[in-house]
């Protein structure tokens, strides 16, 4: 599995947020609570999900799936003008991501994640970068069905920090 290396530009997103680990998992909570209220989000850019995590320094340094780590059900928009009820605003700094398309059901993503930062990474040439990483959900993405599509994207810098 070799990903594409892509320059991220800044994006701006908006959506809800929750605090989990992956012991604790609110992950369909929050995309219940996010799904109905989504089609408020005026300005949206592209029909494309984004499954932001957001977590501390060193996060995967020593690995602990108790630790709490911030998670965001979001869309694209053009800008922040007007942010529905209930609802926050997210900016993806740009820079340098590895890109991994994964097919299958979402609960089985975790062997892949294990290789992408235990396999992958170390062998790379890259270092992972402490930016926000996230999964672009796209046309093709079905949630739990085996042909279902996402794009993985891992935020990487070089060893000098470019």
């Amino acid at each position: 599995m070799e990903p594409r290396i892509e320059a991220l530009a800044e994006k701006k997103l908006i959506g809800k947020r929750m605090i989990m680990s992956f012991s604790n998992n609110k992950t369909f909570e929050l995309w219940k609570n996010f799904m109905p209220g989504r089609k408020e989000i005026q300005n949206s850019i592209g029909l494309e999900l984004y499954s932001v995590q957001i977590y501390k320094p060193l996060f995967f340094d020593n690995f602990n799936p108790n630790t709490e780590f911030e998670k965001w059900a979001t869309i694209e928009v053009s800008d922040f003008d007007t942010v529905p009820d209930e609802m926050e605003t997210l900016t993806l700094t740009g820079g340098l991501y590895a890109v991994f398309l994964y097919q299958g059901a979402a609960s089985s993503a975790a062997k892949t994640f294990q290789y992408i930062l235990g396999t992958w990474l170390p062998n790379s040439g890259y270092m992972l970068d402490d930016r926000p990483h996230f999964e672009m959900l796209g046309e093709k993405f079905n949630n739990e069905d085996s042909s279902s599509e996402e794009e993985i994207w891992i935020p990487i810098k070089t060893h000098n920090g470019f």
